[in-house]
């Protein structure tokens, strides 16, 4: 008999020499120690995405501990093995919520900013990238991050974002192409 994780199996005898197996599935939850072993192991490295991508440490910390309530309020749909790919899944849905959300909103104080001006009058290269970076369209700026910050490998990158290998594949590219004709050669901005 093949034994899989995550089931129970029970051997019954019925009538004569006949053996019918039941396979029950044994539900997958997370205790309260799991749970917090993944606030420990988890919240810097998320809190750390989220707070790359959004440029506002107050709204990261808002997306992480939604994340995290989410994480808790389905702990017994979650198994811990898979807790990680979890957290980064929902504070990626998250954000994008949210950047959602502001998109609707008109700020009447904020100055329409010209996108094709580039100041070179910058010195600190940390600086321009961060301005570069934040230029970026929400989601190349997301795939960017996960694989160039967090070092997630283009597979995981999918499973978080939604998108197939090939789609994180070509946002990566286009952001890293973009990031390059922003930036132009490094001797003009040092």
């Amino acid at each position: 008999m093949q034994v899989f994780p995550g089931f129970f199996y029970c051997n019954f005898i019925a009538g004569s020499s006949v053996i019918i197996f039941l396979v029950i599935p044994v539900p997958v939850f997370m205790t309260t120690r799991e749970y917090n072993r993944c606030v420990d192991d988890y919240a810097d490295a998320v809190f750390r995405f989220i707070r790359k991508t959004t440029e506002d440490e107050p709204t990261a910390r808002d997306i992480i501990q939604d994340a995290f309530e989410k994480l808790w309020l389905h702990h017994t749909g979650v198994d811990s093995a898979k807790a990680r790919a979890y957290l980064f899944t929902t504070a990626f849905h998250l954000l994008i919520d949210r950047k959602r959300r502001e998109k609707k909103i008109c700020r009447l104080e904020d100055p329409p900013r010209d996108p094709g001006t580039v100041n070179n009058a910058y010195s600190d290269l940390k600086e321009v990238i961060r301005v570069a970076v934040a230029r970026l369209p929400d989601i190349q700026r997301s795939v960017l991050m996960l694989r160039d910050y967090e070092g997630y490998n283009y597979a995981e990158i999918g499973q978080i974002t939604g998108l197939s290998e090939s789609q994180v594949k070509v946002y990566i590219f286009r952001a890293r192409m973009s990031l390059r004709n922003y930036i132009g050669k490094l001797e003009n901005v040092v």
